[in-house]
C-alpha cells in the first residue's frame, strides 16, 4: 500500500514538471518551446475551413510551424473526426510563403470529411 502511494506521488510530481514535453494544462512543447495558439473558422457553421494561428514565432520558427500544424489537426479531429487536411498554407509550404504577422504564423486549410 505504501509503495503504491509513493509511486502515485512520484508519477504526479514528474508529470507536473513538463516531462515528455507535456506541460501544465496539457500544453505540448515544440522544438523545446511552448506556444499560444488556436484554430478557428470565420463562419460558425463552416468549421471545415480554418485558420490556425500560433506564436511566438521568435521562440523558434520550426517549433511554431509544428505547433500550427498541431492546432489544425486538433480542430479537424474535434469537428470532423479525421486529421486529413487539404492545406492552403501548411507544413509543405516553403518558409518564405508562410504568413507571419507580428510574432505569429498562420496556417490555413480545409478539413476533409471522412
Amino acid at each position: 500500500m505504501i509503495r503504491s502511494l509513493i509511486l502515485v506521488s512520484l508519477v504526479a510530481s514528474v508529470s507536473g514538471c513538463g516531462w515528455l514535453g507535456i506541460g501544465r494544462g496539457g500544453d505540448v512543447a515544440f522544438d523545446g518551446q511552448y506556444y499560444r495558439g488556436n484554430a478557428s473558422s470565420e463562419q460558425r457553421l463552416e468549421k471545415q475551413y480554418f485558420m490556425a494561428t500560433v506564436g511566438p514565432v521568435s521562440n523558434s520558427f520550426e517549433g511554431a510551424r509544428a505547433a500550427a500544424q498541431y492546432e489544425a489537426i486538433k480542430h479537424c479531429i474535434k469537428y470532423f473526426g479525421t486529421s486529413n487536411i487539404d492545406w492552403e498554407v501548411g507544413p509543405n509550404t516553403p518558409d518564405s510563403a508562410i504568413m507571419v504577422d507580428g510574432d505569429e504564423i498562420t496556417y490555413m486549410g480545409v478539413c476533409e470529411d471522412r
